[in-house]
Order: structure tokens, then sequence, then C-alpha cells
């Protein structure tokens, strides 16, 4: 019983998932079965009474950045994949809402009828009262990654960590799938993921975490339970920090 009530790890943290993640073994778009099964790993961790904000990628709809390379004009790419962001960001709402959790979708773009705006005393409002913040379109800019939003957007909100669910249980030195030599660490510092080029995020959201010392956790969105199991104290996973 006392295991049972123990407090969790973290009182406010922000997962960032790439839109990736919620399109399944599909190729593109939204598998269903998936948003919810991510919805009901969020309300578990909810249920615990942790304050969770939320960061979802566009690229299972469009990436900007390959729109780019494909000739378009990057600035124009970027705003579309920001709008990717906010089809996901409203697929979670409704499978959140749909288990009976509260939840907001904030946009870095205006689009009142079906998002707020990003508002920060809001926000923070939003979490005191137990809401999830689902906070869409990137920052608002071009040339700024989700990675970087979810970074700026942990630190405004005084989050105490960042979880960041992926395909692997943590940071390796190389490829996992690849590789099956590659070595798991159970711990590294924001330095040595910049000067290894592990991809744990881009350079400048890194930076700015360090900036702010705020905890990068790495892993497995695959895992059942997994998300609740790290603030519970279990699990496998990584830690970055300085």
């Amino acid at each position: 019983m006392s295991e049972e009530k123990a407090a969790p790890a973290y009182e406010r943290v922000l997962l960032k998932i790439s839109g990736e993640a919620l399109m399944g073994d599909q190729g593109f778009g939204l598998h269903p079965p998936t948003v919810q099964r991510i919805a009901e790993e969020v309300k578990s961790v909810h249920d615990l009474g942790v304050e969770i904000c939320m960061v979802i990628g566009g690229g299972n709809i469009f990436r900007g950045l390959a729109g780019s390379a494909q000739g378009m004009e990057r600035t124009t790419a970027d705003y579309m994949g920001m709008l990717a962001t906010v089809m996901n960001a409203l697929a979670m709402q409704s499978a959140l809402e749909a288990l009976g959790v509260f939840t907001r979708v904030i946009s870095a773009i205006r689009m009142d009828e079906v998002a707020e705006p990003y508002i920060r005393r809001r926000a923070v409002r939003h979490l005191e009262k137990k809401r999830v913040c689902i906070f869409a379109a990137g920052t608002g800019n071009p040339y700024f990654t989700t990675d970087t939003a979810a970074t700026l957007r942990a630190s405004e909100m005084s989050c105490q960590a960042i979880f960041k669910g992926t395909k692997v249980d943590g940071v390796y030195d190389k490829d996992p799938v690849k590789y099956p030599d590659a070595k798991r660490y159970d711990t590294i510092t924001y330095d040595d993921v910049l000067a290894q080029h592990l991809g744990v995020m881009d350079a400048s959201a890194i930076a700015l975490a360090r900036d702010n010392k705020l905890p990068i956790i790495v892993f497995s969105l695959d895992e059942p339970g997994g998300f609740r199991g790290i603030l519970r104290g279990e699990g496998t996973y990584t830690i970055v920090k300085g």
C-alpha cells in the first residue's frame, strides 16, 4: 500500500513524441489504436497526480525539411509542418478526453476555432488545474523543430524534466537496430550528446535544455507502462543531464 502511495519522481513534466509515433505500422497518417494506446499511457501518469504537457511532431503528415529538400520554399514548408502538428494534437486531445482527461490544445499559430492561443500564464493555470496541455504549431516560427519547441515550452512551464518517447529504450552510442553491440548509456551529459552527434534531439534543443538545467529522459514509447514506470523509479531509460 505504501509503495502505491509513493510520490512520483516529478510533479510536472513534458512528454515529447514524434508524429511518426502516431502512425503505428502504417507508412503515413494516424493509426487510431496507436493514438489510443499512447493516450492511455498519458492517463496512467496523469492519474498519479503528475501535471503533463505534450509536444507532438508532424512528420507522419508533413515534414517541412523534407518538403524544402524537394524544392518547396523552406518557410512555407515549415508552416505546413506546423499545421500537421495541430492535426496530431487534436487527435490526441480527442483520445484523452474520451478517457476522461481534460485537455487543452494550445497553438503557437492563432486558430481560435480549434485551439487556444499560447499565453504562458493561462497555460500554467491549466496545468495547475490538472489539465493536460498539448502545445501545437512548434514555436510558431520556421527553422525551429518541435524538439526545440518542446524544450522551450518545458522551460516556460517550469517542467522538471522532458520525457522523450522513442522506439528504443534510451540513448545508444550507435543505432541498436543496425548494431547488436551498441552500448546504452544510463546517463550522459548534454555536451557528450552534442559532441557525438547522438541524435537525441537537435543541437539547439539540447543546448537550450543544458542552459536551463532541464534533464531529458529518453525511453521507449513501445514499452507498455514505461512512462508511468519511470515516474515510479522503474524501467530502462537514459537521462541526459549536466
